[in-house]
C-alpha cells in the first residue's frame, strides 16, 4: 500500500491559541469589572461607554465569541488533521478564518462600548458584523468539509460528527436570528424582523442552542479527542457516542422556549420547550458518563496529570449544568429561579468548569507538542488548577444563595395580605455579601488564567520553532458506496461525510420549524389587542437609547401570571402587547425591578433624578449614574428613516406620521420639559447644570434624557384593565 507524506498545520493551531489566551484575559478582566460594579455603581462615572450596559455585551461575546470561539478553531484544526490524516484544505481559508474572526472580534470591542447594539442576548452586534460572521463561518465550513473530503482516514471519528453539527446548526441559528432591516446602508442601526412574542421565541431558540451548539458540541467532539488522548484510553462506548450525539442534536433544539416559561409565549410552544428539556438530559448525561469511563484505568494519572486534572472537572461541571438545566425548565422550579441570581449561576457553572477549564486542559496538553518541549512547570499548572477551581466554587455558591435570597423576599407576604419587602432595593441590599463573594471568586478564577499565560510563555520560549509537523499515511482506497456484509448503517454513514452532514442538519432543523414557523404563521398565536398603539416619534427614538444603554440587562418587560408580581408591578403583560416591539426587550435578570407597568407610575422629574443620581434619590441604589442622557442632545435625523423600517415591518406609521415626525417629537418633549419645570424639585436636582449654562433655564425639550423619559412613561399603558374576580385570580 502506498505511503504518502504531508505536512499538518500547526501555524494555524498557534494562532488560535494565542487569541484564545489575549481574549480570555480580556473577556474574563471585563467581567471581573462588572463584578466591582455591583458593589461600586460609579466606578466608570461620567464615561458612558464604560458603563454596566454596555461592557456587560462586550464580556458576554468576549468570553464566548472570542475566548471559547477561538478555542474551538485551535482544537478543531489540530484533531480534524489527525483524525481524517490530511492537511486542512486550504491554508487561505485558515487564514481567512483566523483574521476575519479576529477582526470580528476587534469590532465588537469597538462598537459594543460605543452602544451599537441589538439588544438580543449573544447576538448584540449589529447588522455588518451579522452578514462577517456568517462569510466567515461559511470560510470554516468550507475548509472543515473539503478537509474530509481529501482525508485519507476513511471513517469518520466522533468528534467530527460534532463538529458538523455544529459547523451546520450555527449558520442556521445566526441567519434566521439575525435576518434585521437597516436604518440605512451607512449606518449601524437595524430592527429585528420579528416582532413581540415572535422575536422572543426566535432569540431563545437562538439564545439557547447557541450554548448548545457553540458552547457544547464543539466542546463535546474535542472531548471525544483530547480526554483519550491525553488519557491515553480509548472512548469508553462506541456505541453510547452515536445515541448522544443523535439524540443530543435532535432533542437539543426543540428546548428553547424553556427561558419564555410564564410569559406571554403561548402555552403549546412553553410545554414543548419543557418536554425536550426534561428528555435532554439522558443525552447530556450518556455524554458525560463517556467522557468519564473512559478515565477508568487512568485514574493514577489523573492525580498527577494537570491536563487529565482540569479535564475531568470540566466534563464534571458539564454534567451539573446538563442536570441544571432541565431541572431549571420544570415549571415549578423555573417560577422560583427566572430572573434571579441563580440563572447566572448555572450559567457560570457551564462557561466557567466545562468551557474555561477544557480549554486550559487543551492548552495544556497542545504547547508542549506544538513546541516540541515539556511544559514549563507542572507546579504551576496544578496551582492554576486549585485556584481556578477555588474560583468557581466562590463564583457560583453565593451567586446560588443570592438567587434563592431573591426568589424567596420577591414572593413574601405579610399576614395582611400585602408584599412584605414591597421596596425592591430591600432585596438588594441583603445579596451584597454574595457580590462580594462573587468578586473574589471571579479575581481568583482570573489569576488562574493569568498563571497559565505565564506558563505557556515560559514553555514557548524553551521550545522549538518548526512550524509544521510532518506525517504519513496510506491513500484512502475506493470501497463501494453501498453498506458491505456486516457493516452496520453508522459504520456506512460514517464514510459518507456529505450524507452525515444532510442527516444532521435534517435532525436540527425539525424541531425549528415545528416551534417557530406556526408562531409566526398562525395569528391566533398572538391576540391582537386594538387599544395597542405604535410609538410616537419621541417614544421610538427613547427606545433605542434604551437600547443603546443596555437597559435591558438589569430590567425585564415582562409581569408574570404570578399574584406576587401582579401585587408588585401591575397587571400581567399580554402577548398582543408586544406586536409593535422590534426587537422584543422583556430581559433575563432582575437587578432592579420590572418596568413594564412602569408608565405613569412616577413623575418625569422622578424619572430625571432617577437617571441623574440613582443614589442622591436612595443611597442604598447600586444603579450607575447616567448622567450624559442629560447633557447630550437628542439625534433626530433618521427618525423618518426609522419610522419607514417599521413601516416596512408591519408597524402602521402613515405617510402623515412620518412627515410630521421632527413636529410631534418637539411638542411632546416641549410637554415633558414643562412638566419637568412645573415640579418644584426639579431646580434644586439639575442646579450644577444650570449654572453650567449660566442661565435660570436649560432647554430640555431636545435632550436624550426627554426621550427616555417619554419611552418610560408609555410603558404598560396601551390596556387599561377592568379587573374581575376571575381574571385576577393568577398562579400564585
Amino acid at each position: 500500500m502506498e505511503m504518502q507524506q504531508f505536512y499538518y498545520d500547526n501555524k494555524i493551531v498557534k494562532k488560535f491559541l494565542y487569541a484564545t489566551m489575549l481574549w480570555g484575559v480580556v473577556g474574563m478582566l471585563v467581567g471581573l469589572i462588572l463584578a466591582f460594579m455591583f458593589l461600586f455603581p460609579n466606578m466608570t462615572d461620567g464615561i458612558s461607554w464604560l458603563s454596566f450596559g454596555r461592557l456587560r455585551p462586550l464580556h458576554t461575546n468576549a468570553v464566548i465569541f472570542a475566548f471559547v470561539g477561538n478555542a474551538i478553531f485551535a482544537g478543531v484544526y489540530y484533531s480534524t488533521q489527525r483524525l481524517l490524516k490530511a492537511r486542512m484544505y486550504s491554508d487561505l481559508l485558515s487564514n481567512i478564518n483566523f483574521w476575519g474572526w479576529q477582526l470580528i472580534i476587534v469590532g465588537a470591542a469597538i462598537t459594543l462600548p460605543l452602544g451599537y447594539s441589538t439588544s438580543k442576548e449573544y447576538a448584540e452586534l449589529e447588522w455588518p458584523f451579522d452578514i462577517a460572521i456568517a462569510l466567515i463561518w461559511v470560510a470554516f465550513g468550507a475548509n472543515l468539509i473539503g478537509t474530509m473530503l481529501k482525508r485519507r482516514q476513511r471513517h469518520l471519528y466522533v468528534a467530527i460528527w460534532f463538529y458538523i453539527a455544529t459547523f451546520v446548526t450555527v449558520a442556521v441559528l445566526h441567519i434566521f436570528n439575525s435576518l434585521e432591516m437597516p436604518v440605512s446602508f451607512t449606518g449601524m442601526k437595524s430592527y429585528s424582523v420579528y416582532a413581540g412574542v415572535q422575536d422572543a421565541l426566535v432569540q431563545w431558540w437562538y439564545g439557547h442552542n447557541a450554548v448548545a451548539f457553540f458552547l457544547t458540541t464543539p466542546f463535546l467532539g474535542l472531548m471525544y479527542y483530547f480526554v483519550p488522548k491525553a488519557a491515553n484510553r480509548p472512548v469508553y462506548s462506541y456505541r453510547l457516542s452515536i445515541v448522544h450525539f443523535w439524540s443530543l442534536i435532535f432533542i437539543y433544539i426543540w428546548a428553547g422556549p424553556h427561558h419564555l416559561l410564564y410569559t406571554a409565549l403561548p402555552e403549546w410552544a412553553q410545554n414543548l420547550g419543557v418536554a425536550f428539556s426534561v428528555m435532554l438530559l439522558m443525552p447530556s448525561w450518556g455524554g458525560m458518563i463517556n467522557g468519564l469511563l473512559t478515565l477508568r484505568g487512568a485514574w493514577d494519572k489523573v492525580r498527577v496529570d494537570p491536563v487529565l486534572k482540569f479535564m475531568v472537572v470540566a466534563i464534571t461541571g458539564y454534567g451539573m449544568a446538563t442536570f441544571e438545566g432541565p431541572m431549571l425548565s420544570l415549571k415549578n422550579v423555573n417560577a422560583i429561579a427566572h430572573f434571579t441570581d441563580w440563572i447566572i449561576a448555572h450559567v457560570h457553572v457551564g462557561a466557567l468548569a466545562w468551557n474555561g477549564f477544557l480549554t486550559f486542559g487543551m492548552i495544556y496538553y497542545l504547547v508542549p507538542k506544538l513546541f516540541k518541549t515539556k511544559l514549563y512547570s507542572l507546579a504551576l499548572a496544578n496551582l492554576h488548577f486549585w485556584i481556578g477551581t477555588l474560583g468557581i466554587i466562590m463564583y457560583a455558591l453565593p451567586m446560588y444563595v443570592a438567587g434563592f435570597t431573591q426568589a424567596s423576599m420577591w414572593k413574601q407576604f405579610n399576614p395582611d395580605g400585602n408584599i412584605k419587602y414591597g421596596n425592591f432595593l430591600e432585596t438588594v441590599t441583603e445579596i451584597m455579601p454574595m457580590y462580594w463573594m462573587r468578586a473574589i471568586g471571579g479575581t481568583l478564577y482570573l489569576t488562574g488564567m493569568l498563571i497559565l499565560v505565564f506558563n505557556v510563555i515560559q514553555t514557548i520560549r524553551k521550545g522549538s520553532t518548526v512550524e509544521d509537523e510532518l506525517a504519513e499515511a496510506a491513500a484512502l482506497q475506493r470501497v463501494s458506496k453501498k453498506r458491505v456484509a456486516g457493516e452496520g448503517w453508522h459504520t456506512w454513514l460514517e464514510r459518507k461525510p456529505i450524507r452525515l452532514t444532510i442527516g444532521a442538519t435534517i435532525a436540527i432543523l425539525i424541531g425549528g420549524v415545528v416551534q417557530i414557523v406556526p408562531t409566526i404563521m398562525v395569528k391566533s398565536n398572538i391576540p391582537t389587542i386594538s387599544s395597542v398603539q405604535p410609538y410616537s416619534p419621541l417614544e421610538l427614538e427613547g427606545r433605542d437609547i434604551y437600547i443603546r444603554e443596555g437597559c435591558v440587562g438589569c430590567h425585564s418587560q415582562m409581569v408574570r401570571p404570578f399574584r406576587s408580581e401582579v401585587e408588585r408591578y401591575g397587571e400581567y403583560s399580554k402577548a398582543g402587547e408586544f406586536v409593535y416591539d422590534h426587537p422584543f426587550l422583556w430581559g433575563s435578570k432582575r437587578t432592579g425591578p420590572d418596568l413594564h407597568r412602569v408608565g405613569g407610575k412616577y413623575s418625569d422629574n422622578w424619572h430625571f433624578n432617577h437617571m441623574y443620581d440613582p443614589q442622591a434619590m436612595n443611597k442604598k441604589s447600586i444603579m450607575p449614574r447616567y448622567q450624559w442622557l442629560i447633557e447630550d442632545e437628542l439625534d433626530k435625523s433618521q427618525i423618518e428613516d426609522k419610522m419607514r423600517v417599521m413601516v416596512s415591518l408591519g408597524v402602521p406609521y402613515t405617510e402623515e406620521d412620518i412627515a410630521n415626525a421632527k413636529a410631534e417629537m418637539l411638542a411632546q418633549g416641549t410637554q415633558i420639559e414643562k412638566n419637568l419645570y412645573t415640579d418644584p424639585d426639579f431646580a434644586k436636582s439639575y442646579e450644577a447644570s444650570k449654572k453650567k449654562g449660566g442661565d435660570d433655564f436649560v432647554e430640555m425639550r431636545n435632550r436624550e434624557i426627554v426621550a427616555v423619559i417619554a419611552y418610560l412613561q408609555r410603558l404598560g399603558t396601551d390596556i387599561k384593565v377592568e379587573q374581575t374576580e376571575e381574571e385576577t385570580t393568577v398562579q400564585n
